[in-house]
């Protein structure tokens, strides 16, 4: 090799170098380009039709089936057991757990198992399929050792699986949404339901079965058919937020709402002030500083009243707990 192809080579590298580090040095010395878009990429599920093939494959797709037709598998006339109330887990978890803000499972594979205020202990993906069980479907978990609970396990973790071990993704769970200067209204919120939720759920909020009337392709929202008093949705901000982004069915998750914030908080206060289904809490939330600002239920380490951590204005209840 002559020494200009030498010279050539160490030029090269040496030129490959300072691009190399120039690049890194200016991305992170950014500057964000007014009026760019900064928001994070939205997250959204995987479709079932990539799961892998395989007996871990069927093991998935069945966790999925049980997931969006839990009636047919676990409900009231189940073909497995009779465990539940009638409701499907995508009922409250859109998708199966896969629509961006849809109350889903993005970020559960990455985060648990974790601590949790709630029960006061390091729970696991098993525990929150337990809960979800006994508080929004209103019955009884399976076995933590049955097909079904490793199928509904095995899909939740391949759904998650590509988010990174610690990290919430944008879109995952529920949106927050501002609080409002006043209480919630029930009686404005109950103006908003029959404009807005009775063509899916009935005047009675009793929602809509399917077509072989073991499912509802419309879940009821109160009676006993409904999600319980422990379940997450019963407060106020989780049932306003989840309205706001999803609500009128199919409505835009991407900010192109159909309802107010307003609405919102006044329909979640409708809904959530008809009667259900009460559940066991006596063993929630064992350090009562930790309780959420709208947990509906005392006593509380704040002095704010049941009715205010129920309705609202939450602004103060919030300002405390910083």
């Amino acid at each position: 090799m002559s020494r200009f192809t030498v010279i050539v080579i160490i030029l090269v590298a040496f030129l490959a170098a300072v691009i190399f580090v120039y690049r890194d040095f200016a991305h992170s010395n950014a500057v964000p380009v007014p009026g760019a878009d900064t928001t994070p990429a939205l997250w959204f599920g995987r479709d079932i039709v990539s799961a892998p093939r395989g007996a871990q494959g069927d093991l998935i797709r069945y966790g999925y089936e049980l997931i969006a037709h839990t009636a047919k598998y676990i409900g009231p006339a189940g073909s497995v057991a009779h465990l539940t109330n009638g409701m499907n887990c995508q009922n409250c978890h859109l998708d199966a757990g896969s629509r961006p803000w849809g109350n889903n499972y993005g970020a559960v594979a990455a985060t648990y198992p974790k601590f949790r205020d709630r029960s006061g202990s390091i729970e696991s993906i098993i525990k929150r399929v337990d809960d979800c069980c006994i508080r929004s479907l209103n019955g009884t978990p399976p076995d933590s050792n049955s097909r079904e609970m490793q199928a509904m396990v095995a899909y939740i973790k391949w759904l998650g699986a590509p988010v990174a071990k610690g990290q919430k993704p944008y879109g995952s769970g529920i949106r927050d949404i501002p609080v409002l200067s006043r209480a919630a209204d029930p009686g404005k919120g109950k103006i908003v339901f029959q404009s807005q939720c009775v063509a899916c759920h009935g005047d009675d909020g009793q929602g809509m079965k399917d077509g072989d009337d073991i499912a509802y392709q419309y879940p009821p929202l109160w009676g006993p058919h409904s999600y319980n008093s422990g379940a997450g949705l019963f407060r106020l901000s989780r049932f306003a937020g989840y309205v706001k982004y999803n609500m009128p069915y199919r409505n835009n998750y991407d900010g192109a709402a159909q309802l107010t914030d307003e609405e919102a908080w006044d329909v979640a206060a409708f809904v959530n002030s008809q009667p259900r289904p009460v559940a066991d809490i006596s063993l929630d939330w064992p350090d009562i500083s930790k309780k959420p600002f709208d947990h509906p239920f005392g006593p509380y380490a704040d002095g704010f009243s049941e009715q205010q951590h129920k309705y609202g204005p939450f602004g103060p209840v919030k300002a405390k707990k910083r």
